[in-house]
């Protein structure tokens, strides 16, 4: 492929205006350390600036219907239209932390340790929701691990050799969690999935209490094929969101912000576990450590 570069830095987007312009200075601030890279742009519909702000910055861009979207079908345009080695997946609403993202989220698969790799994500103070932090803690901690025992992964922050995408391409039908269904696909062929912790970016979600229920039901609709065996039933819905604001009401006491968080921890909880309950509802048994170790909030 003509013009190849090592790294293909890969953005969906829909009106993300509001923080692409810091996201692309972080990208164009990276210590490469004799990298070259190329930054590619998927857009589905932007109607606010993204789609000038981005091209008038360098990037390259790539456009999918709103029709014809699904999250891997996009991620497939921009790895299809790439030139890099090694492919980078950041949401447009994420800001890498450092000069070092991107060379310490492509190192491990450079060197061939893994096949994909994700970084640490964190909240930004002020923005984020109380409980979204608190999840970001549990699935993303300060602790490195270059071969997990198992498939969990996220694209908001990750990298795949691109030739190993080229074997195994992105599910285009799922409702979400694409970098999962793939990571389990991987790790099934004795592939490895790394975690950078390292490699931290703030995540950025500016939802509405409605956006976040159909997050987690958009979701939770893509484990029904990804792990069908994890269910959810009422009880365990009220059960679990009940343990969620308990541990949130615990972990904002402890950060004195408890009268400030409240209201919202529990909204947050409720609407999680609404959405996951109404996405993941299945007649199938699970069994209550099976459960627990996926719902429970530590």
């Amino acid at each position: 492929m003509g013009n190849s570069v090592d790294i293909s830095i890969v953005i969906r987007t829909l009106n993300e205006a509001q923080w692409m312009p810091q996201l692309l200075d972080a990208i164009a601030d990276q210590d490469l350390s004799g990298m070259t890279a190329e930054t590619i742009v998927v857009d589905s519909g932007s109607t606010d600036r993204t789609y000038e702000l981005s091209e008038a910055r360098g990037c390259r861009m790539v456009t999918i219907e709103k029709s014809q979207f699904t999250f891997g079908r996009s991620l497939n345009y921009g790895c299809s239209a790439a030139r890099g080695k090694w492919l980078v997946f950041i949401s447009g609403h994420c800001i890498p932390v450092g000069r070092q993202w991107l060379a310490n989220l492509v190192s491990p698969v450079a060197r061939g340790e893994c096949s994909y790799s994700y970084g640490r994500q964190i909240g930004l103070t002020g923005i984020t929701k109380f409980s979204e932090r608190q999840l970001f803690d549990k699935y993303f901690p300060s602790v490195s691990s270059l071969q997990q025992g198992g498939f969990f992964c996220n694209n908001a922050n990750s990298a795949l050799s691109k030739k190993v995408w080229d074997d195994d391409r992105f599910d285009e039908n799922l409702t979400g969690l694409e970098d999962m269904e793939l990571a389990k696909r991987l790790y099934s062929k004795g592939h490895a999935i790394s975690y950078v912790p390292d490699a931290a970016v703030e995540h950025i979600h500016e939802e509405s209490w409605e956006k976040v229920r159909r997050r987690y039901e958009r979701e939770a609709l893509a484990l029904r094929d990804i792990m069908p065996e994890v269910t959810l039933g009422v009880r365990d819905c009220l059960r679990y969101t009940a343990a969620g604001i308990l541990f949130d009401f615990a972990a904002a006491l402890k950060e004195r912000c408890l009268h400030r968080e409240m209201a919202g921890i529990v909204m947050f909880r409720a609407m999680q576990y609404m959405g996951t309950y109404r996405g993941n509802h299945l007649h199938r048994e699970l069994s209550r450590a099976s459960k627990e170790k996926y719902f429970y909030p530590k």
